[in-house]
């Protein structure tokens, strides 16, 4: 790996850290440590947790965690508590928030909130939607379990015509090689769709998760053939594949060709699009014509495809 890379992200940590104030300390200037603050939190969240589900959310050492408990409690922040399923015979291993405990939490939690709100007021709305996504894609890319928040179809808006064909120029470069000609030739498809009357009818969705955008389709009048629809452009994020997103969008422009009257649908794609023809085939395309190309930068098979609606 480049030592820049490695450079790069040590600078970041440091960054961070110091921006939030990591090494204070008194985490956000309060009496407490980072370590005590993650446990008071936890268990604040939690209404009352076993020493197991702590050590495992923090990532501490039982032992040490045992430590920590006695020394909260000693505080008169934590209890142990009782649970229906303990024995007679057994110590108590829940713990709960005492009232003192409680008040610690919102302190904390009214700390946490007000450091969020300084850092981005001095930002607009673009900005914070960009440093969300940044943030979105460190924590999906480096493992954290995917949310389960839901995906939403919508619009499409001002600068997101742009975005997209960033994206996918960028993501097919990176999974095929393909060259620069195919972001040339996508922001042509683009310009046409918008340039396009809104009559025969013409539709582009765009899939966002937690205010991102994850994927997008359009459906338009095929040229030169009347009553067929082309869909075009289905792209899912890499980080977005594997949860249906490709072929909800697909299912959402079938639909809508078939609700305004169209008789049939067609698309192009290529035979190494793998993923995309499996989402082709499971909504009823098939394969009627194929093309030997040499398109942006590499020798390939294309394919038509069509399904009636």
């Amino acid at each position: 790996m480049d030592d820049s890379i490695v450079d790069d992200v040590r600078a970041f940590n440091r960054f961070y850290t110091r921006l939030i104030g990591l090494l204070d300390a008194g985490h956000l200037k309060t009496p407490y440590t980072l370590t005590e603050a993650r446990l008071i939190y936890e268990i604040g969240t939690r209404e009352r947790a076993r020493h197991g589900e702590l050590a495992t959310a923090l990532s501490l050492d039982p032992g040490y965690l045992t430590r920590l408990n006695f020394k909260l409690t000693d505080l008169g922040l934590i209890t142990a508590v009782r649970s229906e399923e303990d024995r007679p015979d057994r110590r108590a291993n829940h713990y709960a928030l005492t009232r003192e405990g409680e008040a610690a939490f919102e302190t904390l939690n009214q700390a946490t909130v007000d450091l969020v709100e300084g850092l981005l007021a001095p930002l607009d709305a673009g900005q914070r939607r960009e440093l969300l996504a940044a943030m979105r894609t460190i924590r999906t890319l480096l493992g954290e379990p995917t949310s389960h928040s839901p995906v939403i179809l919508r619009d499409h808006r001002i600068g997101d015509l742009g975005w997209m064909i960033h994206r996918q120029g960028l993501i097919y470069n990176q999974q095929f090689g393909w060259n620069g000609e195919f972001e040339v030739l996508i922001a042509g498809i683009y310009r046409d769709y918008e340039a396009a009357p809104a009559s025969p009818p013409k539709h582009l969705w765009v899939a966002e998760q937690n205010g991102a955008i994850v994927g997008s389709i359009f459906v338009m009048p095929s040229e030169g053939i009347e009553g067929s629809a082309q869909l075009r452009m289905l792209y899912v994020e890499p980080s977005a594949r594997g949860r249906g997103i490709g072929a909800a969008l697909v299912a959402q422009a079938v639909n809508f060709a078939r609700d305004r009257g169209y008789r049939r649908m067609r698309l192009w794609t290529h035979e190494e699009q793998v993923s995309a023809r499996r989402v082709y085939a499971a909504a009823g395309f098939a394969i009627v014509e194929t093309i030997p190309e040499h398109n942006f930068g590499k020798e390939m098979v294309g394919e038509i495809w069509e399904m009636v609606v």
